[in-house]
């Protein structure tokens, strides 16, 4: 490499680099900010720690003090009970002249357990007189130090010396003593309890004190009477403390050095107190290391999170440092790319511009310059590109108005960015009609760009306007409406003007559609939609919600007789047959009315009411007009609810059966029970079948019901026949809707399957009127169920219109007369004439007869000579709850003939 080209490399790599100089003081910022949060967080952690220590053991030293508080207690109650036990024993040798005996005491459970206590009791020389423990008798205790200071002393109270090692067990004890004297006053030896050093800890809690913790005793004279650390009772071979300090208070705590004071090295917190009436000083002492355990794993914790946090911290300052490099070279590349990025859109179909804020004497923007536009921009103002540079927007807008676009710019500026699609305004400078703008804040100028998207908004309308429109009638459809009639209603509301619905159905359509198929309906909805529009007026707005349901938006009124007369015009316009391609045909209108405000301040309630209103005019004929009434649609919420409610019921399976027995008259036999369901109602209890029947019936609910009984009658049947009892049949009530909608032999045929009982068991009970509706579907599914081996019965006869072809033709077995008949019977000779010829003409047909409805017994001996089959009514049972069995009725349930 030459020194030309290596002088050539090195002032390329110095101007590359030289955006650095630029950027130079961000860039040492961002270290500098890293060390002072870094500084400020380490200290405050210090602190924190620092004080956290200081309460840990201030803590420490509150609970040692309350615990030599409890354990001086402890001491007092001790001496008490030592003392009790001398006392006692100094009286019964006073008591008994001295003839009192202590071997067998401990027997009695005067002292403690022997391993620890021992009590004596030695004469004016020392020698044992008597003691707790005969079988270690010593020679005496003249030789100790306390019982020397016990005859000189001429004091009564309980004397506590320091630990000796007892001759009795070799134990290290405690001695406690009181004089004896004589009955002159004078010394005339001691009552003495020794009390083992352990003693004194045994109420050593690991618990509470750890460990390695402490426990000690200091006497009066300034020695240590007991000591314990941990499990460890020491003595005064094996010292606890390895010094005792003076104790300037009654009671307190503070820290203990273990190098100074404790034989095993360790530090601890010692509280002191003194014991009540006895010279004694309890000492409980907390292992250092052991309290501030937690404190130095918790201080470890928040060390290394903050280690963690201030390598963060530092990874983060790295990071900021290159973005901000990045930044630096970004903003370089960014004044190179405008020169570059105009050039390269001159040939595009983009306008760009650069504009530059100008500020006024507040420091607010007040206009923008336009510094730099490639040539397509310029073109959009219908400018040269040598003549736009320089200019301001509000030189450009002087024939409109510029301060939309600059505030555009100015909310460009403070967010950073602006996009959105904008209609150019008349007198713009702009030639496009519509354009989308963005703009982008650039080292505090905008980089500006402009596209004409007038042909997509113009494709976008004509989407959303076939949107709109309905393109069978080319009326506006139920899109349209949820978009205008919110409007319309509020633009009422605002000017207190009326405003009115009709909601219209085509009366007749469904069948011109079912017969002559969807080409004619089609083409009758296109002519009922243009004889909508003409019958209304101008104004006014036809809606197309679907299929042949309309809604006409009436504005402009001042009483509702203006709605009215465009109904009825309406309505005086659809009475004119429609001329078809398949031929001439007629469909009226029913129409409903809701006007605001008074049936609803909303489109929705609007709509809906004048939904009711046109229901009303169904319910009550068609082709007509109703307004809205509160009445007729609380009326029909009740009964929507109802059947709502009923709903629900089936769902929930809230239906029970009772059953009906059916007796044969010559035999008094119960041949057949009908199954009667009832709406066992969580709130109503039982509710009869005429109650929810009508309405099952009116809707397709019947046939939830009529499945839902077949099933309990045959679950019922299959339940009964468990117990070998012998089952009579059981008809079952089936709704002619049943055999419309459902097949019903395959409902039957699986019902009995699935409960595996034998057809012969079921019988099926039918009205008159699915006769009358004969089909060939309904004969082929009767022709069905007989094969299956059910009975077939006719329920209420008399009540329809059958005659006796049908009734032969469709081979029924029972004839179940209605119980209008068989009431009449008892009251004129002509009731027992007609009820003769229906025996007469079913046994002729080869059918049993049963009487309906039988209440007396009067009737009873009539339907006797009428030669009736079997009977059923309340004189006989009313309907019978299941039970464990099937409750047929005994033999002798009839009255004798």
């Amino acid at each position: 490499m030459t020194m030309r080209n290596i002088a050539a490399y090195i002032h390329n790599a110095a101007k590359k680099l030289d955006f650095v100089r630029g950027n130079f003081r961000l860039l040492l910022l961002w270290p500098v900010i890293a060390l002072l949060i870094s500084g400020i967080g380490w200290s405050v952690l210090n602190a924190h720690l620092d004080n956290e220590r200081q309460r840990v053991e201030s803590v420490a030293l509150d609970q040692a003090a309350a615990l030599a508080r409890n354990y001086a207690d402890h001491l007092t109650r001790t001496a008490q009970f030592v003392d009790q036990i001398l006392l006692h024993v100094k009286y019964e040798w006073m008591l008994s002249d001295g003839r009192l005996r202590l071997e067998h005491a401990r027997d009695t459970g005067l002292f403690p357990a022997e391993s620890l206590f021992n009590v004596m009791i030695v004469d004016r020389k020392g020698a044992n007189l008597t003691s707790s423990r005969p079988a270690r008798m010593h020679p005496g205790i003249a030789d100790r130090e306390y019982f020397q200071a016990l005859k000189k002393s001429s004091s009564d109270a309980l004397q506590i010396g320091m630990p000796v090692l007892g001759r009795a067990g070799g134990d290290i004890v405690i001695p406690f003593s009181r004089r004896l004297t004589d009955p002159d006053g004078k010394f005339d030896g001691a009552v003495v309890g020794a009390v083992q050093t352990e003693y004194f800890t045994l109420n050593y809690d690991e618990i509470t004190l750890g460990r390695y913790g402490f426990l000690g005793v200091v006497g009066g004279q300034g020695g240590i009477l007991a000591a314990r650390i941990g499990p460890t009772v020491h003595t005064a071979k094996n010292p606890a403390l390895a010094a005792l300090p003076g104790f300037d208070a009654a009671a307190g705590s503070v820290l203990f050095d273990g190098a100074q004071y404790f034989s095993d090295k360790r530090s601890r917190y010692v509280g002191w107190d003194a014991a009540d009436e006895f010279p004694l000083i309890g000492l409980v002492g907390l292992d250092q290391q052991e309290v501030l355990a937690p404190y130095h794993a918790n201080a470890a914790a928040l060390i290394r999170y903050a280690l963690w946090a201030t390598l963060a911290l530092a990874a983060f300052t790295l990071i900021a440092m290159a973005f901000s490099l990045r930044l630096g070279w970004r903003k370089r590349q960014l004044e190179i790319t405008q020169v570059t990025y105009r050039m390269a859109t001159e040939g595009g179909s983009e306008g760009f511009y650069i504009a530059r804020a100008i500020t006024g004497a507040d420091g607010a923007i007040s206009d923008f310059a336009i510094i730099d536009s490639n040539r397509r921009g310029a073109e959009f103002i219908r400018q040269r590109r040598e003549n736009l540079i320089g200019k301001r927007i509000s030189l450009l807008y002087e024939d409109a108005d510029p301060e939309r676009l600059i505030g555009m710019m100015r909310d460009a500026m403070e967010s950073g960015e602006y996009e959105d699609d904008v209609q150019v305004r008349p007198n713009s400078p702009f030639t496009p009609q519509w354009m989308h703008l963005k703009m982008l804040r650039s080292d505090g100028d905008l980089a500006i760009t402009v596209r004409d998207i007038s042909d997509v908004k113009a494709h976008v309308d004509e989407l959303e306007r076939r949107s709109n429109i309905d393109p069978l009638t080319d009326l506006p459809n139920r899109h349209w409406a949820q978009t205008y009639l919110p409007k319309a209603v509020r633009h009422a509301q605002d000017n207190d003007a009326l405003l009115a619905l009709l909601f219209i159905d085509l009366d007749g359509f469904k069948g011109v559609n079912d017969r002559m198929g969807h080409a004619a309906g089609d083409e009758l909805l296109r002519n009922a939609a243009a004889r909508l529009k003409e019958a209304v007026r101008p104004h006014d707005h036809v809606v197309r919600l679907g299929g042949d349901e309309f809604v006409v938006i009436i504005e402009q009124i001042e009483h509702k007789e203006d709605a009215a007369h465009v109904a009825a015009r309406i309505n005086l316009a659809f009475r004119q047959s429609f001329r078809l391609s398949q031929g001439v045909h007629t469909v009226g209108t029913s129409i409903g009315i809701s006007l605001f405000p008074a049936d609803g301040t909303d489109a929705e309630t609007l709509l809906r009411h004048a939904d009711v209103a046109m229901y009303s005019v169904k319910e009550s004929g068609k082709g007509d007009f109703h307004f809205y009434d509160q009445r007729f649609y609380d009326a029909l919420r009740v009964r929507i609810n109802q059947e709502l409610e009923l709903r629900q019921s089936i769902e929930q399976d809230q239906f029970v059966i009772h059953y009906q027995p059916r007796l044969d008259l010559a035999t008094g036999v119960t041949s057949s029970m009908e199954a009667l369901v009832r709406w066992d109602h969580p709130t109503q209890g039982l509710i009869s079948p005429l109650e929810f029947i009508p309405l099952a019936e009116e809707s397709t609910l019947i046939l939830g019901i009529g499945e839902l009984v077949i099933d309990k009658v045959c679950a019922q049947l299959a339940q009964w026949g468990t117990t070998g009892q012998s089952l009579v049949p059981v008809s079952i009530n089936v709704s002619p809707r049943q055999f419309n909608e459902v097949n019903v032999p395959k409902l039957l045929s699986s019902a009995l399957a699935r409960h595996r009982i034998a057809a012969s068991l079921v019988e099926i009970e039918l009205t008159e009127s699915l006769m009358m509706a004969e089909s060939p579907d309904v004969s082929s599914a009767l022709t069905a169920i007989r094969r299956m081996g059910i009975k077939l019965l006719v329920d209420d006869f008399g009540t329809g219109y059958s005659s006796l072809s049908q009734l032969q033709r469709l081979d029924f077995d029972v004839l179940k007369v209605d119980r209008a008949f068989t009431s009449e019977i008892e009251r004129t000779e002509r009731g027992k004439v007609f009820f003769k010829a229906i025996i007469t003409m079913a046994h002729a047909l080869g059918m049993r007869v049963v009487a309906e409805g039988v209440e007396n017994e009067k009737q009873l001996d009539i339907l006797r000579t009428l030669h009736c089959d079997e009977i059923q009514g309340f004189y006989i049972s009313a309907p019978l709850p299941p039970g464990d069995t099937q409750p047929v009725l005994t033999q002798g349930s009839l009255p004798a003939k």
